[in-house]
């Protein structure tokens, strides 16, 4: 009996690191994950693009933890504040669609970077246009991602952001500022 329950006590801690353990859909481009600042623009780079071009959605989940989260925030048409918690793979269903069929091209303008250990939080300001020849952005907010370095490459657990609006303007520290 206590062969048994060593072997399932063995079993479920094995299980539990491989279900936590990072996997790629396909390999990461050593470029993309060699930094904390190649890995955010790895992350504007894909999901930027003109109308009707394919978005590469499998070099998208080569950047995130397979338990990553995306988090949309901002407030309903009666103010009340709202977020919604997405996976990777939900943000690719429900975003990507618009992302390719309207074109959507996302710039960072501006990244403020804090780092401790192998942790790194970077506020990255950015602005948001159709096409790249749009004279002024249609959005312009903030991304709040949170990356970890695994000994070996960097991987993106969360990104929370904030669209501006006019009750929250972005803040001039946050433009312009590369650090």
């Amino acid at each position: 009996m206590k062969g048994i329950l060593m072997l399932a006590t063995i079993v479920l801690f094995c299980s539990t690191i491989n279900a936590t353990a990072p996997t790629d859909s396909i390999p990461s481009d050593a470029k993309d994950v060699s930094s904390p600042e190649a890995i955010v623009a790895a992350v504007y780079d894909v999901i930027s693009g003109p109308a009707g071009q394919k978005r590469n959605w499998d070099r998208m989940r080569t950047l995130f933890v397979p338990d990553a989260r995306m988090v949309p925030t901002g407030k309903r048409p009666t103010g009340e504040s709202t977020r919604r918690t997405l996976t990777v793979e939900e943000y690719i269903t429900n975003s990507g669609p618009f992302l390719e069929k309207d074109g959507f091209f996302e710039t960072e303008i501006g990244k403020k970077t804090e780092q401790f250990g192998n942790i790194v939080h970077v506020f990255s300001t950015y602005e948001s246009r159709r096409t790249l020849n749009d004279e002024k952005p249609f959005m312009r907010g903030i991304n709040s991602f949170q990356l970890w370095y695994d000994g070996e490459r960097w991987w993106v657990i969360t990104i929370l952001w904030q669209s501006e609006s006019q009750d929250t303007p972005i803040p001039g520290k946050y433009i312009g500022t590369k650090n």
